[in-house]
């Protein structure tokens, strides 16, 4: 097995063992040998991967979206995860735009202090990053609300 196959592999068991056996059983419909194949590391279940549905009903329950971030990382993709997800709570396309316009301000706010003296010091690059992060949310809600009220 390739070495991209056994890291997703270890991932997908780290997923299951988060949900916890018996759940993600119920969660997805499928066996415990069945489920168990997913992260064999044995030639025989070499190409056998969980599919993206039984992943994403397994992330949904469980406290770190374990295979979403490996593949992230195996593209080098860094992946910002915020379980509390403040924007989620309902308001749909027009409490998003007025959210986004508050974020957007507050990144402002913080470049203006950060670039007073002409230089971005380390302290100031994270809070400008943790305000980047912040819109970044703010927007994947709204694309979620848009595709939600466009029936995509």
């Amino acid at each position: 097995m390739d070495s991209i196959g056994s890291y997703l592999k270890k991932h997908t068991e780290a997923l299951v063992k988060d949900v916890g056996l018996e759940a993600a059983c119920e969660l997805t419909g499928k066996s415990k040998a069945t489920l168990g194949r997913y992260y064999s590391d044995s030639d025989e279940h070499a190409d056998r991967f969980m599919p993206v549905d039984a992943v994403a009903a397994l992330e949904e329950a469980a406290r770190y979206p374990h295979v979403t971030g490996a593949l992230a990382e195996l593209r080098g993709i860094t992946m910002s995860y915020d379980s509390e997800r403040k924007n989620a709570q309902g308001g749909g396309v027009n409490s998003d735009v007025i959210a986004l316009s508050q974020r957007f301000a507050m990144l402002m706010g913080e470049y203006q202090q950060s670039i007073e003296d002409g230089v971005i010091t380390i302290n100031e690059a994270k809070r400008l990053l943790r305000e980047t992060l912040a819109l970044q949310h703010v927007l994947i809600d709204m694309k979620l609300h848009l595709e939600e009220e466009s029936g995509s």
